[in-house]
């Protein structure tokens, strides 16, 4: 069942998108998107030898593709958590990051029973009243804008880790994350950026982030991607939470309706995913 590794990731994209989020409040965007996508490239190394699975370059190139669209989502996503509050950019992200997904699986045939299809709805209606319940908040119309287009980018990057062959193992994620990690290498050394001494949110963000990304692709190898993102995208309960415990964000009467709702959903998901 793919609530088994999808809930798991959910949780730990939650928790790496905090720690990478404060961490951007306190240094430049690119050196944090950096640095996390560095840690979680030699977290990768080690793990795609223990995990059976075929090296193509079928697998590498859609990897890759998939690494351009999450590494660009990430930068989009982390500014949006910098200069806007997160209760609102994380649950505005995962809507449009959950919708792709969903839309194109539905497109391509998958047909989810009854149990499935309610809880899919209950966990989309949680994520919108995250985002609604931070509305008089005074978030900034560039942290809006920026919580879209990470979510295109999240969402691009799930349907391509999709197409990649079942028996391609981690592959498709070590060729995303050394592409992205090359990218940015590039445009470091061109800006002359340099790396903070305490980097210690970042590595946490990057290795969090790269076991979310590993249980998504194991979630989508036994379960139907539709379903697999939808849940993955409950993930703002957790931004919302530690924002709310951390930075003192203010959590309305509305977002812990959508706790609730994401939690029931989640449930739900598990018993008929």
């Amino acid at each position: 069942m793919s609530a088994g590794f999808a809930v798991p990731s959910a949780v730990a994209y939650g928790f790496a998108d905090f720690a990478g989020g404060l961490a951007s409040r306190r240094a430049p965007v690119l050196v944090v998107t950096a640095v996390a996508q560095l840690a979680g490239l030699i977290l990768l190394v080690p793990a795609v030898l223990l995990l059976p699975g075929v090296f193509s370059w079928s697998a590498a190139g859609i990897g890759a593709l998939a690494g351009l669209a999450g590494v660009g989502g990430l930068l989009l996503y982390f500014r949006g958590l910098a200069v806007g509050p997160m209760g609102t950019v994380a649950p505005l992200s995962a809507v449009v990051g959950a919708g792709l997904p969903l839309l194109i699986g539905i497109v391509a045939g998958e047909r989810p029973g009854a149990v499935t299809i309610g809880a899919m709805v209950l966990a989309l209606v949680a994520i919108v009243l995250a985002t609604a319940g931070s509305r008089r908040e005074p978030a900034a119309l560039s942290g809006i804008l920026l919580g879209i287009a990470s979510g295109a980018g999240f969402g691009l990057f799930f349907i391509a880790l999709d197409l990649t062959p079942e028996d391609s193992g981690l592959w498709p994620l070590l060729a995303g994350r050394a592409t992205s990690v090359t990218l940015l290498a590039i445009v470091l050394v061109v800006r002359r950026a340099g790396v903070p001494a305490k980097p210690g949110l970042m590595v946490v963000s990057g290795l969090l982030d790269t076991a979310a990304n590993v249980l998504f692709l194991l979630a989508t190898r036994v379960g139907s991607l539709g379903v697999t993102a939808v849940i993955v995208s409950l993930y703002p309960v957790a931004v919302v939470l530690l924002a709310r415990a951390v930075l003192r964000e203010r959590l309305t009467g509305v977002q812990l309706t959508s706790v609730a709702l994401a939690l029931g959903a989640s449930v739900l998901l598990a018993t008929g995913g």
